[in-house]
């Protein structure tokens, strides 16, 4: 086993959000970025008469892929697309991303839960949410009481 110098080292100093690095290795300095595992595929946002579509592209999923959810007024899209195997010598560009993603939404009003519905078709998750019926007010009659002359 032989022996590093002290130089050959590498110090790893990592900044307050851990998303970068700063590595002294050999007398220099690198900074690495890291970044987040996961993605935000397109998404679009609109409303159509008493309800939203959200539109997001994500080719090469299957519908047990997704889980959507809703918390309060915010839906959330999430998933994992598998990598693809490339055998390749050399890559030229890459854009295609793979690994979780997540699709957050923010809603602008409240929405009818149990008519949420979600659909994938042709690369496209498609949610449908109707607005919420709006709650009906209840105006209560106050009596005069008896006491009263």
């Amino acid at each position: 086993m032989s022996a590093k110098k002290e130089n050959d080292t590498a110090n790893l100093s990592e900044d307050r959000s851990g998303a970068r690095y700063q590595v002294l290795m050999r007398g220099q300095q690198y900074v690495v970025f890291r970044h987040s595992q996961s993605w935000s595929p397109p998404t679009d946002v609109m409303e159509k008469d008493d309800r939203l579509i959200v539109l997001v592209e994500i080719a090469g999923m299957r519908d047990a892929e997704f889980q959507v959810s809703i918390s309060g007024q915010r839906l959330a899209i999430t998933g994992t697309r598998a990598t693809r195997e490339h055998h390749c010598s050399a890559y030229h560009q890459l854009e295609v991303r793979y690994g979780e993603f997540l699709s957050e939404v923010n809603l602008p009003w409240p929405v009818d839960e149990n008519g949420i519905t979600a659909q994938y078709d042709d690369g496209y998750l498609r949610v449908e949410l109707p607005r919420a019926k709006p709650e009906k007010v209840h105006v209560i009659a106050v009596n005069k009481s008896q006491d009263e002359s």
